[in-house]
């Protein structure tokens, strides 16, 4: 078959499909792209450097909107050289949510279209107005409309959709769920899996060495900002180093901003440094910013306890990486997480609002291996039932499957 994938940054959600095509090795496999880094062998990278930047003075509202269009022509443009040269994919598969699949269909409009339908924005009941400390702008509403553009546009051109949740399929408008199949994603449980014999020696860890008696609490975040709840947990660290003098924190996460806001001067890590002033022991604090992706699953082999905190937002790879990995998890009570973690069943979930329930949480699973070791091995016997890397691929070959009719 020649599948054709489309996204701005290689090989991005498909890289476990791309290396399950690629070792059959009986497929065409093209990747539109604008990401030069990163590299598959048997993929074949199809560069589409952006034309210009959006027109200056544009109303603020509609610079995504441009963007997305942008995208959407310079993907065409290359998609109209790759006809050219003879290629027909039997399918497209690629993500809706920059605007690069907009105008496929016109280059191919015979072409399956398969696409990655992530987040649709919503006034009430998800990221919105969910944290008090930080209020949606009077103008919320006009942006959020503009911003939904290129979901309505994908939703309205031909093909099937695939989103990994039943919480990100619930963002969704009634009437646009039933174009969209929930396609669970899975994970490597062969990397992302149990090693109990680091808790056996030292182990250095982003920078940080840790001992045998040292209870290490671990966070994970792309980057340290509210969404994924940083300030939740560094207001939850005084009353955790207070009340446990062998703990030893490691976060991971760094100094940009992926969702919602930027702080008003500085970074978010400055910003909740300066709050707690004085208040926490940073000898047993460590940021260790973002880490090779070994170390990362070390940390989690390591963790006496994860903590995972989020809006009601896209749930991260980390959530799902780190009970794959059999860690004693405490993580947000919000919706994107309950699907993942059950209360005292896979984890203990708290009040994203409340730093000392976080901290309560951490405290308990430190102070009760009975119950520490039992939700390890419950989040693991989980991961391997539900995130379980061959049936993520069977399930999405029957996907593409019933694309192509």
């Amino acid at each position: 078959m020649k599948y054709l994938f489309i996204h701005q940054n290689f090989p991005a959600q498909f890289v476990h499909l791309l290396r399950h095509l690629a070792a059959q090795k009986q497929h065409e496999l093209l990747f539109i792209t604008e990401s030069q880094r990163n590299s598959l062998a048997g993929v074949r990278k199809v560069l589409h450097p952006h034309a210009r930047r959006p027109t200056s003075g544009v109303h603020p509202h509609a610079i995504d909107l441009e963007l997305a269009l942008i995208r959407a022509d310079s993907v065409a443009k290359a998609g109209q050289s790759l006809k050219a040269l003879g290629f027909v994919p039997d399918i497209i598969i690629g993500h809706h949510g920059w605007g690069e699949m907009l105008h496929v269909n016109d280059v191919w409009p015979d072409a399956p279209l398969l696409g990655y339908h992530e987040f649709y924005y919503n006034l009430e009941g998800y990221d919105v107005g969910f944290d008090p400390e930080f209020p949606a702008a009077p103008d919320i509403s006009a942006r959020l409309r503009v911003k939904n553009a290129v979901n309505l546009l994908a939703l309205s051109n031909p093909g099937m959709g695939q989103t990994p949740t039943q919480f990100q399929h619930s963002t969704y408008p009634a009437w646009a769920q039933p174009k969209i199949s929930v396609l669970a994603e899975g994970v490597n449980l062969d990397i992302c899996r149990p090693d109990p014999e680091l808790r056996k020696r030292v182990v250095t860890l982003g920078g940080y060495k840790v001992r045998p008696t040292d209870k290490l609490v671990t966070y994970v975040v792309r980057d340290l900002e509210p969404y994924r709840g940083f300030h939740v947990m560094m207001r939850a660290l005084p009353k955790l180093l207070s009340e446990r003098p062998d703990v030893r924190v490691i976060l991971v996460g760094g100094d940009g901003v992926s969702y919602g806001a930027k702080p008003t001067k500085g970074t978010w890590r400055e910003h909740m440094l300066a709050e707690l002033d004085n208040k926490i022991d940073s000898s047993r604090v460590h940021f260790a910013g973002r880490v090779q992706y070994e170390t990362y699953v070390k940390l989690l082999q390591r963790s006496d306890v994860h903590v995972y905190l989020t809006y009601p937002f896209v749930a991260s790879w980390s959530l799902r990486e780190a009970m794959a990995t059999g860690c004693a998890i405490v993580a947000s009570d919000t919706a994107p997480v309950r699907e993942f973690v059950r209360h005292r069943k896979t984890g203990l979930l708290a009040p994203f609002l409340k730093p000392d329930s976080v901290a309560d949480r951490v405290l308990e699973l430190l102070e009760d291996a009975a119950l520490n070791r039992r939700l390890r091995r419950a989040a693991r016997l989980w991961a391997e039932a539900n995130l379980d890397m061959g049936d993520y691929i069977q399930n999405y070959e029957k996907l593409i499957a019933r694309t192509i009719g």
